[in-house]
């Protein structure tokens, strides 16, 4: 079975749907069988070859960061508001902070940025200098990953838009394919198919057995 193949089969279909106003993301779900999210709990973060979107980041640090939008230790203070703690979960993809901070945001924020599955993990998410340098580095790298939890039988995720080449969404489902597969307990056994679909088509399915 080509994978690659199949999987260029589908795009081609997608792409002569309707046309929309918008650059679509290109989702892919990964249905799972023979398994327990419950009892396997599976949270990874994938780096994929092409960046699928700027993420907005915020960083936790000692001082602040022209690069990173930044709330400094001093501010933490404010966040004892549920409102504003519930407020930055939406703005912001993704956290990172510095290490030595780390008890303390785990006190402040753990209790909105964990159920949210965004809490600073080492990861991707923690630095140890907040300097110029190291802030750029993990950007960039967050930029080109996609976090996945694994909660249901069916895992739902953007893996690219629209407006992308073929090979290049092609590359980063694989790389994310690949990644839950090797997550899986019994690997391909736990795979019953995936599919893929635009924002606005029916999913196409693919099998992989």
């Amino acid at each position: 079975m080509d994978l690659k193949k199949d999987l260029q089969k589908a795009l081609s279909e997608l792409r002569k749907e309707k046309e929309r106003k918008f650059d679509q993301s290109v989702d892919l779900i990964v249905n799972l069988q023979k398994f327990d999210p419950k009892r396997n709990p599976v949270n990874l973060i994938v780096s994929v070859p092409y960046k699928i979107k700027d993420k907005k980041v915020c960083a936790f640090l000692e001082s602040k960061n022209k690069n990173v939008e930044t709330i400094t230790k001093e501010e933490f203070k404010k966040y004892s508001d549920k409102k504003e703690l519930k407020k930055i979960v939406k703005k912001f993809d993704f956290f990172i902070a510095q290490a030595s901070l780390m008890p303390k945001v785990a006190t402040t924020f753990g209790k909105v940025l964990g159920p949210a599955g965004k809490m600073p993990s080492p990861q991707l998410g923690i630095v140890l200098n907040a300097n110029d340098k190291e802030i750029n580095e993990i950007k960039e790298k967050i930029s080109n990953s996609i976090k996945i939890r694994v909660k249901e039988a069916s895992i739902k995720l953007a893996v690219g838009k629209q407006s992308m080449k073929d090979e290049e969404i092609i590359e980063n489902i694989l790389a994310v394919y690949n990644a839950i597969l090797k997550a899986m307990p019994k690997e391909k056994e736990n795979i019953k198919n995936i599919e893929i679909k635009f924002t606005m088509t029916k999913p196409r399915k693919i099998n992989v057995r």
